[in-house]
C-alpha cells in the first residue's frame, strides 16, 4: 500500500526540509490515516512546551502526507497545498508527541481523487489529533486542495 514508512519520510525530509528539523518520523500509513512523531527537543517553546507553530505546522504535514501517499497509489500526479487551517490546542504538549491524520469521512478522499482526475482540481478537509499522553491535545482540520 502506497510508499514505505522509510520513503515517505524521505519524502517528507526532502519535500518539506523544514520536517528533518522538526525530527518528524513515520510511525504508520494505512491508506485511510498517516501518523507522524515528533520530539519535543526539536519543536520546543520558552515554557518548556511544544510551540504551536510547530504543532500546526506538522498537522499540515500530516495532511500532504497522506494525499501524496493517496495520488501516489493511484497512479496521479499533482500538487497539494493547504488553502485554510483552524487548529484548536486543548492542552500543552510537554514531551515527544504523535499526529494522527485522516478525513473523518473516508470516501471523501476517493471523491476527492476523482475529482481531481476529472477537473484537474479538488478540494477537501482533513482532520488531525495531536495525540500527548495517549490523550488529545490538539485538534487541526484543514482544507487541502490538489490541483495540476
Amino acid at each position: 500500500m502506497g510508499a514505505s514508512k522509510s520513503t515517505l519520510e524521505e519524502l517528507l525530509h526532502q519535500q518539506i526540509p523544514l520536517t528533518k528539523d522538526m525530527g518528524v518520523t513515520v510511525e504508520s500509513y494505512n491508506g485511510e490515516a498517516v501518523t507522524l512523531h515528533a520530539p519535543l527537543s526539536n519543536n520546543i517553546n520558552h515554557k518548556s512546551t511544544a510551540f504551536g507553530g510547530s504543532l500546526y505546522a506538522i498537522c499540515a504535514v500530516a495532511g500532504w502526507a497522506l494525499l501524496h501517499s493517496r495520488l501516489q497509489e493511484a497512479g496521479l500526479a499533482g500538487h497539494i497545498v493547504i488553502h485554510k487551517g483552524e487548529i484548536t490546542y486543548h492542552k500543552p504538549v510537554k514531551g515527544d508527541f504523535t499526529i494522527m491524520c485522516s478525513s473523518e469521512y473516508p470516501e471523501q478522499i476517493n471523491t476527492a481523487l476523482e475529482a481531481f482526475q476529472d477537473k484537474g482540481r479538488a478540494r477537501l478537509w482533513l482532520t488531525a489529533h495531536v495525540l500527548y499522553n495517549n490523550e488529545t491535545a490538539v485538534e487541526f482540520k484543514g482544507s487541502f486542495v490538489i490541483h495540476n
